[in-house]
């Protein structure tokens, strides 16, 4: 690691809200991560007549317990359970609902307000809002940096390529960008996602065709700016190919900005996927997602603990983001070296 980079860490360190909000969201991002162990319909661990089963991760008969059924065994079955706990015992996870699992034992009518077996209610379907607040949360995290990365390779790549070449591929490059700049993206969006069937690898196309131009201006001014510089000047007359120049000599030193801006970029990432599945173009239905929850909060304003489960998630999690973008910012700041 250079001493440059070192020196930006050191300084981003010495950002105590930046560091408190990166360890958050962290935190956050692994607990997500884990959905699956912390809410499920299914046990973790089954230990009958001496053996261990992981229902968690495998596919069991309900045969294999001593029931009469070949189909996978429905943990949540009283019969099922009584023939566990006859000859074994089973470890459930801390919230035992999935987030397409409906609370079928409900004594009131759903959306039902939170009791102790749904820690923040249920939606209007009698699924568990603490168990679709997790899976959703992993959806729209990893949907937003995959989103993220992608459009940050293509918009560093063009930049550069616009910024080394200049010329007449500058010109025709920021032409492309104004007209591209100049469309609404949401509401393009929304029109290519109405045109195909619903698929997170459609809407992850479509939103990338929307999002890789974030980068493209800074890293421009970048390569413009570095590409008259002694070094590059040398490697040129020493024949070195161009490409080895861009991504070898001058990538390394105009990544700066580049990075600072990314945990905005997946501030709006995630902003737009939410805004998109409230609108219901986003993710396909029945997928656990944040905007699906705001949408079923403004649908049943007699369930406030709807809007303000959603509400809060976007808000901690964007707020989060936002710190430490701004803690980012600061520690690349050439101004502070």
């Amino acid at each position: 690691m250079s001493p440059l980079m070192q020196q930006r860490i050191q300084r981003f360190k010495q950002n105590r809200l930046g560091v408190i909000c990166f360890l958050s969201f962290m935190l956050i991002f692994i607990v997500s991560l884990g959905a699956n162990f912390l809410a499920n319909d299914k046990p973790l661990l089954v230990k009958y007549e001496q053996q261990l089963y992981v229902p968690i991760l495998k596919s069991y008969p309900e045969t294999e317990f001593g029931g009469v059924f070949e189909t996978e065994a429905d943990y949540k079955d009283p019969v099922v359970q009584k023939l566990i706990q006859d000859k074994g015992w089973a470890i459930w996870p801390m919230i035992k609902f999935s987030y397409d699992t409906p609370n079928l034992d409900l004594a009131v009518p759903v959306p039902s307000p939170p009791t102790a077996q749904n820690w923040l209610g249920t939606d209007d379907q009698g699924r568990d809002v603490l168990a679709r607040i997790l899976y959703g949360l992993r959806v729209s995290l990893l949907f937003g940096f995959a989103l993220t990365l992608f459009s940050a390779v293509i918009g560093i790549a063009i930049g550069a390529i616009q910024g080394y070449y200049g010329g007449w591929i500058d010109l025709l490059g920021q032409r492309i960008l104004e007209v591209w700049g100049g469309l609404p993206m949401l509401f393009m969006v929304m029109i290519l996602v109405s045109m195909f069937s619903p698929s997170i690898y459609w809407l992850f196309f479509i939103m990338l065709l929307f999002g890789w131009p974030a980068l493209v201006g800074l890293v421009r001014a970048e390569f413009l700016r570095a590409r008259n510089f002694d070094y590059v000047r040398s490697a040129r007359a020493l024949g070195v190919k161009d490409h080895t120049i861009m991504f070898r000599h001058i990538l390394p030193n105009a990544m700066s900005s580049s990075l600072s801006q990314l945990p905005f970029m997946l501030t709006a990432n995630i902003t737009a996927l939410t805004a998109l599945d409230f609108l219901g173009y986003g993710l396909p239905p029945g997928t656990a997602s944040l905007g699906e929850l705001l949408l079923q909060g403004k649908n049943n304003l007699n369930a406030p603990w709807l809007a303000l489960s959603g509400f809060f998630t976007l808000a901690i999690v964007l707020s989060l983001l936002i710190y430490i973008g701004e803690a980012t910012r600061d520690a690349f700041d050439p101004r502070r070296q």
